[in-house]
Order: C-alpha cells, then sequence, then structure tokens
C-alpha cells in the first residue's frame, strides 16, 4: 500500500526534529481528525476543492494516519484488507450496488 521508504522516511524526519515523544496514540488520532478537518474545509464553499491545498491537506491526514498505525505496530496493508473483507459481508454486490443505503437495510 505505501512503499517503506515513505515509512522510513516519515520516521527519520520527525526523528531529527525528536517530535516521537509528542506521538502518542492519543495525539496522533486528534492530529488526523484536526487534519481531516482541514480537508473537509478544501470543499467548504463548492464540490471542487483547490488541487494544490487538497494534496497537501490530504497529505497531512495519511502523514498522522501512517505514523499512528506504526505507533500502534499495526500494517495499514492488512487493516485496509481486512476491514474491506468485513464491508463486503455488510454490503453484499447483489443487494448494494448502485445504492447508498446502509448496511442493516438493505
Amino acid at each position: 500500500m505505501t512503499s517503506e521508504s515513505v515509512l522510513e522516511t516519515l520516521q527519520a524526519f520527525m526523528a531529527e526534529r525528536d517530535w516521537e515523544q509528542f506521538h502518542t496514540p492519543e495525539n496522533l488520532s486528534k492530529s488526523v481528525a484536526i487534519e481531516a478537518g482541514e480537508l473537509l474545509e478544501c470543499f467548504q464553499w463548492g464540490a471542487d476543492g483547490d488541487r494544490e491545498r487538497v494534496a497537501d491537506e490530504l497529505a497531512d491526514v495519511l502523514t498522522y494516519a501512517l505514523l499512528l498505525a506504526d505507533r500502534l505496530d499495526l500494517d495499514p496493508e492488512q487493516i485496509v484488507r481486512s476491514k474491506l473483507e468485513r464491508t463486503a459481508r455488510k454490503y453484499p454486490v447483489d443487494k448494494a450496488k448502485g445504492r447508498s443505503t446502509k448496511y442493516d437495510r438493505l
């Protein structure tokens, strides 16, 4: 899902600045939510956000999410695949295709 070098680059960047001390799961979770809010703000006044700003905010969300997964010793690819498997069971194609109905109402 993401190359090992991306995570290694993030880890090195944080280590050079001694920022790991601030990266508790709680703080990283808050940062994901804060940055997701900033991403949403890109679309506050319309459906077409500024692409460069969207990319910057999305990079922040992904960065904090990857750091949180690393801190919790979770493999991002494995947890995404596992969640997709569970979601596929809740939303079978024959019932959910083309619909936004919640799984308990399909």
